[in-house]
């Protein structure tokens, strides 16, 4: 309970700040990602939109075929190994064997899961990368939001999991990548503003020399 406090506590001081932060340099100065979102109509562009959209169905794919073979592998391999541990103790090949798919099914489960956590996430961070500089955004707050929500889904499925299994990870993943996000754009408007604070006092710190040897040559 405390450390839930602590944390929202966090949040709420980082979303007081990033706003103070947007009010002293200026709104126009900060997050293109707010001003503009990339939806599905953009696929629809025949530009960058469309080559997106399509550039992200084919990564989708090339990532779910990959995790549909690593589970295949593991389950095989954990099959094999269950079949023959039963197979040593003496039982018969058709119960062995029915024993040993049971293993297998359960180990690809897992292996299946295990795998989502990772491609998950990947695939919301490297979209809001893209998002962000399709709108007009720089690099850093591209990189920085996509660290959020890559971040917010991979903890948030890992909660959501622990709380209603399968539906609790899709719920926790997308909360967490949208909410992720919003962090990292707030941690992004926060540098900026310290950015610009720390130029705004180079420029008086090397006003101040100048101003000082004008007095001098006035006065003299």
């Amino acid at each position: 309970m405390k450390m839930q406090l602590v944390l929202l506590s966090v949040i709420v001081i980082l979303s007081f700040t990033a706003e103070k932060c947007r009010e002293l340099v200026g709104k126009e100065s900060f997050t293109s990602t707010a001003k503009e979102r990339f939806t599905f109509l953009n696929c629809f562009d025949m530009s960058y939109g469309t080559m997106a959209c399509i550039l992200k169905e084919i990564v989708k794919l090339y990532l779910y075929y990959i995790r549909a073979v690593h589970v295949h592998k593991v389950r095989i391999e954990a099959t094999e190994r269950a079949l023959a541990e039963n197979m040593l103790q003496g039982q018969s090949f058709n119960e062995a064997m029915k024993l040993a798919r049971e293993v297998g099914d359960a180990t690809a489960r897992q292996a299946s899961l295990q795998a989502k956590h990772i491609t998950g996430p990947v695939i919301s961070s490297a979209w809001d990368l893209f998002e962000t500089l399709y709108a007009g955004g720089s690099l850093a707050e591209g990189m920085v939001r996509s660290s959020g929500t890559l971040f917010g889904a991979y903890v948030g499925g890992i909660i959501g999991e622990s709380k209603l299994r399968w539906v609790g990870f899709l719920i926790g993943s997308q909360l967490g990548s949208w909410f992720g996000g919003r962090i990292g754009l707030m941690v992004y408007d926060v540098g900026i503003g310290v950015q610009y604070l720390l130029k705004l006092m180079n420029e008086r710190s090397s006003f101040y020399p100048i101003a000082k040897r004008e007095t001098y040559i006035q006065q003299d």
